[in-house]
């Protein structure tokens, strides 16, 4: 049975393995995320890709290799940014209303 140790360091390692997805998805962090932050923004954002690709989007042309590559199919398919200094929650609610709108909204 693992340690009080080992469940620490595979917890640290599923939040750094947590970071890397939400950077390589252009999600700003500043290292202050508590790791049920890091959860709520991963869970959010797995919210949004679903809805995108529900209403007909392809997640490698809408997000981009690069932030300044991204030629979305739609702007409403493109994963809202995290504004500098924006704190988690604030950025949960706006994940969860651009989600809300990609399930309303009309493909062009």
């Amino acid at each position: 049975m693992p340690g009080p140790e080992e469940g620490k360091a595979e917890l640290e390692r599923a939040m750094e393995h947590t970071r890397e997805r939400l950077e390589s998805l252009f999600i700003r962090l500043d290292g202050r995320e508590t790791s049920k932050e890091l959860v709520a923004i991963d869970e959010a954002v797995d919210r949004f890709e679903a809805a995108v690709e529900s209403a007909g989007g392809d997640l490698m042309v809408d997000e981009g290799p690069t932030r300044d590559a991204i030629q979305p199919d739609d702007p409403h398919f493109v994963l809202p940014p995290r504004e500098p200094g924006e704190s988690v929650e604030i950025y949960l609610e706006r994940l969860a209303i651009a989600t809300d709108q990609i399930h309303r909204h009309r493909p062009h």
